[in-house]
């Protein structure tokens, strides 16, 4: 019987016929040294790349070959075992220079990429090609344009991974649809939201629908509120000028975390197909009313402990009385049978106290308690650092005491699967190109529903100064208003003095493997 491994590998070579070539637009940028090649290497290593694949770096900047290999691969993490690897990995990837809104400058790539593809000896239908554009939204049309007038295959399949941010507002994002829709089917766009590729938020679907007990006791009768927590300890350190034109909402709450919400909420599918699945994302979404000023809390990090605060930034200086809001506790209602009346809130903020990102739904009070002095249940999905899952219960305290204490019914993953790394998000989502599967990628009618709920309140805050805006210290939980403002949501923090024992990680756990 073939292993995971090998029955991957399989589908790799069914879907591609065995033949790629995989074009990283704006290899000379920051996203590509650090995640897409890196991705890249990793899949190469384990044997999932097609056989016959070559990587053509692309982007403005003017290179050696030499100084190309050391710019994409400073991230890659090697060690005596694997460096082998990382030789033959140079060996199938090559840099070409050009300009995004230049005829001459495509015309030229692609004739690089027929080259290759002839030493290569593609045969008919072999010539598949994967864009993957690292780049800024500012040139996406004008890149998408230049890769269907002059680079794209007509003899294999096409594909185009897009990075976020995917527009603006709804009126934006609709234009930036309508442009790549006119140039690519959308069987061939991956709109990669890196969230959808994390260990925990691909399991959020088995944990529901594969385990009757939570399929009981998934909706409005048993679950008070959900709440979906990003935190961040560092500021913007420098990138101030970009994060002022995007702020926390468009930067992480409008993408990833609804993304996470779509999964916990959404209805059973009818099958794990991609299209079954996004079917009833777009259908919750679809549920989700725009979002009231009312419940919205917003912040800005001021100096503290030594740190700067959010307006100090150096790339800020010709906007010292930025608005821009780098914390938001924004509560999200579903107007359906199963969520009616469940705040969904969402909390995402930048130079807090920790890094974490995890998924927190509390249970209802116990009906006619016999122990008075228990706390609620509450499920946790930690989706970073440390995945883990654990149920937070009550329990009578061990020896002759009746007292009741909280416990928890913990999987850590780094305890429990110790012979198995967990991949980037980003070497995730590659395969799923490879194998064609859009599953974890965002369609365009959920897109634009996504735009929907947050679109009224972003322009809101764009455009009226009277808006409050909360200060917080720099390594703070955030505003002071804040446990008030999760009060009004019905959140029990009587167990918040319960620390999660976290485990060290077994000595045994590779860092080098990826076994399935």
């Amino acid at each position: 019987m073939p292993s995971p491994m090998q029955v991957i590998q399989a589908e790799v070579t069914k879907e591609l016929n065995g033949f790629a070539t995989i074009v990283v637009l704006g290899a000379s940028g920051d996203l590509a040294k650090r995640k897409t090649y890196p991705a890249l290497f990793k899949l190469f290593r384990n044997g999932f790349l097609p056989a016959n694949t070559q990587i053509i770096g692309y982007a403005r900047t003017k290179m050696s070959h030499d100084e190309y290999l050391q710019r994409v691969t400073q991230y890659i993490k090697v060690n005596e075992e694997n460096h082998d690897d990382l030789d033959r990995f140079k060996a199938i990837t090559s840099y070409h220079s050009g300009l995004y809104d230049d005829d001459m400058s495509w015309q030229s790539l692609n004739q690089c990429i027929d080259q290759s593809e002839k030493a290569r000896h593609a045969s008919h239908g072999q010539c598949n090609r994967i864009f993957y554009m690292a780049l800024p939204s500012s040139v996406f049309i004008p890149v998408a344009q230049g890769i269907r007038k002059h680079v794209y295959s007509q003899n294999g399949l096409n594909r185009l991974i897009v990075e976020k941010p995917f527009g603006m507002d709804t009126e934006s994002s609709n234009e930036l649809g309508r442009a790549l829709g006119a140039l690519f089917s959308e069987e061939e766009i991956y709109r990669i939201d890196h969230y959808l590729g994390k260990e925990m938020v691909k399991n959020i679907m088995t944990l529901r629908f594969a385990n009757v007990f939570f399929n009981h006791i998934w909706d409005r009768k048993s679950i008070d509120n959900v709440q979906i927590t990003f935190k961040e300890p560092f500021g913007t350190e420098g990138r101030g000028g970009y994060f002022d034109d995007y702020g926390i909402i468009r930067d992480v709450m409008q993408n990833h975390l609804l993304q996470v919400l779509s999964l916990i909420a959404m209805e059973r599918p009818i099958s794990t197909e991609p299209e079954a699945i996004r079917d009833e994302k777009v259908k919750v979404l679809r549920c989700i009313p725009p979002i009231a000023l009312k419940d919205a809390l917003l912040g800005q990090y001021i100096g503290a402990n030594g740190k700067p605060g959010y307006r100090d930034d150096v790339t800020l200086k010709d906007k010292q009385d930025s608005r821009t809001p780098t914390f938001a506790a924004l509560t999200l209602w579903i107007q359906n049978e199963r969520w009616e009346g469940v705040p969904f809130i969402l909390k995402a903020g930048k130079a807090l106290n920790e890094a974490k990102v995890e998924i927190r739904i509390q249970f209802r009070n116990v009906a006619g308690n016999l122990y008075k002095a228990t706390s609620r249940n509450e499920l946790v999905m930690r989706i970073q650092p440390d995945e883990a899952v654990y149920l937070k219960f009550n329990n009578k305290q061990p020896g002759l005491s009746y007292q009741t204490l909280q416990s928890d019914l913990d999987l850590s993953y780094h305890a429990r699967f110790t012979d198995m790394a967990i991949p980037d998000a980003y070497e995730s989502l590659i395969l799923d190109v490879l194998r064609n599967d859009h599953a974890n990628f965002v369609r365009d009618d959920e897109l634009e529903a996504a735009w929907r709920i947050f679109t009224p309140i972003l322009h809101r805050i764009d455009q009226d100064s009277n808006i409050p805006l909360s200060t917080y210290p720099y390594g703070s939980r955030g505003p002071a208003e804040l446990d008030a403002f999760m009060k009004r949501y019905g959140y029990d923090r009587s167990s918040a003095n319960y620390s999660w024992p976290r485990q060290s990680v077994a000595p045994q756990q590779s860092n080098n493997s990826n076994k399935l």
